[in-house]
């Protein structure tokens, strides 16, 4: 697995932080990225304008992501119209690596 950070693009929030999402190497595309990236922070695809390897690189194609390496920082650029959306963030229970049962446990 690729390990990276990834996050909105938005300057208003005063919290914006990364999150960790993992890549399969065997699928090391452009779009399996967005697809991740987009699932994991609660947004449409069909939002995003483009990817940026931080500080200041846009990801275009396959061969640009086949080349991330291990915790590089990416941010998803939103489409202008969509800049000032309220983005609902999935509570725990709906995050990909929550455990329920591990969180009903009692000491």
């Amino acid at each position: 697995e690729l390990v990276l950070k990834v996050r909105l693009q938005n300057p208003n929030l005063r919290e914006n932080d990364f999150i960790e999402i993992e890549l399969d190497r065997q699928e090391l595309t452009y779009k399996e990225l967005l697809r991740v990236s987009c699932r994991e922070l609660g947004v449409n695809p069909e939002h995003i304008q483009k990817i940026r390897k931080l500080p200041n690189t846009m990801l275009r194609k396959d061969k640009d992501v086949a080349r991330l390496q291990d915790f590089q920082e990416l941010e998803l650029v939103l489409t202008g119209s969509d800049k000032n959306l309220l983005f609902r963030v999935p509570t725990l229970s709906e995050q990909s690596g929550y455990n329920k049962k591990a969180s009903e446990l009692t000491y």
